[in-house]
């Protein structure tokens, strides 16, 4: 059964519709990223779905939740952190206004920030913590009271690569313990984790599904051929009488404009008894996946 159930959400300003009957679901303990260009509604959508703005019509629920904000934990894209306070004394005052026991609210808070990796810093003042650190605090205010759903707003936006890097890997280990929902539009980044993908185009949800099922709807007609040596690619490439794209050991064949079908090309490996290691489908990107649907025509 879904975790999560969003059906016809829609956001209106005056004549002005942000987000425009957007339905989906999420299954527990995945992870789903929210794709679109700015303005595409993606943090109005996240917004809706956490209770801080109220949808013009449609509705949103968590499996066993009358009150959806009991269930989730939430990063704004640009969080905010009382500077006079520690990480733990913030981190502490999350967990009481979330309904954390009270006996527990120490220890849960000590826990969570080791978890995040700023178990060395928690006296330290949050005005005192790089962007690195303050996303990490605001992943911890987000799960300490262990939400059932994980909503992040553009995660790792403001990083570095580096930094990008360690919120992800935390990400995915938080994922073995919860359901995350997270709005971005770097698009490498989310490859590394994602199991569903949802594209918004204009408050529209244009494209949807897991990451396997969109990257073979949307998969080029070229393959791959990776040869033992360099030496046999270019025996191949002389052999076809056509102009082919090769990178040392590896040739690239267009299908649909040089071969009718991968057989002929196969064939034509067996007539010459090419010492092949693979032959595999050249497999879109989400960068590419996501040009094609904003509809950007050199994109593939």
């Amino acid at each position: 059964m879904s975790l999560l159930q969003v059906e016809n959400l829609t956001k209106n300003y005056g004549s002005n519709t942000v987000v425009n009957n957007v339905s989906f679901t999420i299954e527990p303990f995945t992870s789903t990223a929210l794709i679109g260009p700015n303005g595409a509604g993606k943090t109005t959508t996240m917004s809706m779905i956490t209770g801080l703005l109220h949808p013009s019509s449609g509705k949103v629920m968590i499996e066993g939740c009358k009150d959806i904000r009991e269930a989730i934990g939430f990063l704004p894209q640009y969080p905010q952190f009382f500077p006079w306070l520690s990480a733990l004394e913030y981190v502490e005052m999350v967990a009481n206004l979330s309904g954390v026991a009270a006996k527990e609210i120490r220890s849960r808070s000590m826990k969570t920030l080791e978890y995040v990796g700023l178990g060395k810093v928690v006296h330290k003042k949050t005005s005192t913590f790089s962007g690195g650190m303050k996303q990490r605090l605001g992943i911890a205010q987000a799960i300490v009271h262990e939400p059932k759903l994980l909503l992040l707003d553009e995660p790792v936006s403001a990083l570095d690569p580096i930094g990008r890097q360690e919120v992800m890997d935390l990400l995915k280990e938080i994922q073995q313990e919860t359901t995350i929902l997270y709005s971005t539009h770097i698009l490498h980044d989310a490859e590394k984790m994602t199991d569903q993908v949802l594209f918004l185009k204009e408050g529209k949800l244009v494209e949807q599904g897991s990451l396997t099922d969109i990257q073979q709807k949307y998969a080029e007609s070229k393959y791959l051929i990776q040869f033992a040596s360099e030496k046999s690619a270019t025996s191949f490439c002389k052999s076809m009488n056509r102009n082919l794209e090769q990178q040392g050991v590896y040739v690239y064949v267009d299908v649909s404009e040089q071969f009718p079908s991968i057989s002929a090309v196969m064939q034509q490996l067996l007539t010459i008894q090419a010492d092949i290691v693979k032959v595999e489908r050249v497999v879109a990107s989400l960068d590419q996946i996501f040009m094609k649907v904003a509809g950007v025509s050199e994109a593939i």
